[in-house]
C-alpha cells in the first residue's frame, strides 16, 4: 500500500473567496473523488484550525493500492481538474509519498 500525503497552504484571497472558503472548496473536490479513482483505497481531507505560523491550511490523507495506482491517480481526468482549481488558489505545498504493509 501507498500513502499519500499533501498539504497545502492558501492565498488568503483567490477566485473572489476567503482562505476559509477555498479550503472548505477543495475539501469538496478532493472528497468527490472517493469511489471514482481506481486503487484508491481511502481518502481524508482536514482543515486546520489552529492557524499558526507553521500550519497548513489544508490536509489530504489518501492511501492506494500501488505505486501503480498513485501513478494512475495523478493523470486521471478527475484529479486534474481538482488540481486545476488547487494550482489558483495554493500559495505552498508539500507532499509525502512512502510505502506501507
Amino acid at each position: 500500500m501507498v500513502v499519500h500525503i499533501v498539504a497545502w497552504r492558501l492565498l488568503d484571497s483567490a477566485l473572489g473567496n476567503g482562505k476559509a472558503a477555498n479550503a472548505r472548496l477543495l475539501r469538496q473536490k478532493l472528497e468527490a473523488l472517493r469511489g471514482r479513482i481506481p486503487g484508491l483505497l481511502r481518502l481524508e481531507v482536514g482543515l486546520d484550525f489552529s492557524a499558526t505560523a507553521n500550519s497548513s491550511d489544508v490536509v489530504l490523507v489518501s492511501a492506494f493500492e500501488s505505486r501503480e495506482a498513485l501513478a494512475a491517480y495523478q493523470i486521471h481526468p478527475e484529479h486534474k481538474a481538482v488540481v486545476a482549481f488547487a494550482s489558483r488558489i495554493v500559495s505552498e505545498r508539500r507532499l509525502v509519498d512512502y510505502e506501507t504493509d
